[in-house]
């Protein structure tokens, strides 16, 4: 399978912290959905920021970190603007700190699609206006011209949805990007990012507290705890994880019709912090 990422050793320190946020993670992103899960804090949106280099006060290392035929260690600036929301998207979790509060919703969407394809304000516009019927958006056109502070949570999420997904980008890097919407809404999302996959043929990886999601959504998933990849499996082997900590997130999630007692507590230990290598067949 064609790699679209290839990170090795990957390590991220912020300023004047005493420990790395990220420590020595390794993993590759082929033509699927990739899941990374974990708790908060363990690392994961730090590794989906430092791939589009979006990590100003931090020290980025790693022995490989590739991007397609781009070495993004290497990137100067100028080659990585052409690059974000054009081959490479993020989408963020919470629209009211990612959408610019005193611009339009639907003039956002049309910016981000004139500053990476020659097009007019006319095209931008009838662009914009589909993918945010694509992303079930009820009067398009209306939504089109209001502000961010206008459209429920649920709603500013699709728009930076569509915004992210508007110029069809070979890798998009996913941070929660349903935990605003219903499930009816959720489904339909989940939708159009399978069909990205499977028909155009991009990278995703799908960054999330959900474990259910990944599960039923995903092809692999790596499990980062403490800044560190402690297991890398797929999806559908979720259920078998072998590292203590996997078994500790599956065993702490309540289920229907489950027993009402107290869920358990991780009991965690030191030897969960040792560097893992991933296996790739």
């Amino acid at each position: 399978m064609e790699n679209v990422l290839d990170v090795r050793n990957l390590t991220i320190r912020y300023r004047g912290a005493a420990e790395p946020a990220v420590r020595d993670v390794s993993f590759t992103l082929g033509r699927e959905r990739l899941g990374i899960v974990g708790e908060s804090g363990s690392g994961k949106s730090t590794v989906g920021r430092a791939m589009l280099k979006l990590l100003d006060t931090a020290e980025v290392t790693a022995d490989r970190m590739s991007f397609e035929e781009v070495d993004l260690l290497r990137a100067p600036e100028r080659q990585m603007l052409d690059l974000r929301g054009r081959r490479m998207s993020m989408i963020l979790q919470d629209p009211k700190f990612s959408l610019n509060p005193i611009q339009r919703c639907g003039h956002q969407i049309a910016e981000g699609y004139r500053r990476h394809v020659k097009c007019t304000k006319a095209e931008a516009r009838r662009k914009a206006i589909e993918m945010l019927e694509q992303v079930h958006i009820r009067d398009p056109e209306r939504v089109y011209d209001l502000y961010p502070h206008e459209v429920s949570g649920g709603m500013g999420q699709r728009v930076m949805i569509a915004m992210m997904l508007l110029t069809d980008p070979d890798l998009v890097i996913a941070d929660e990007p349903t935990s605003a919407l219903d499930v009816t809404v959720r489904l339909q999302v989940l939708r159009i990012l399978d069909g990205l996959v499977r028909d155009r043929g991009i990278g995703l990886v799908m960054i999330s507290h959900d474990l259910n999601l990944v599960r039923s959504f995903c092809d692999r998933v790596l499990i980062m705890y403490a800044g560190r990849l402690v297991e890398t499996l797929d999806a559908r082997d979720l259920d078998n994880a072998k590292h203590p900590y996997t078994r500790g997130l599956l065993a702490a999630q309540p289920r229907i019709g489950g027993p009402r007692g107290d869920l358990p507590v991780l009991d965690r230990q030191d030897s969960w912090l040792q560097p893992h290598q991933e296996v790739t067949a």
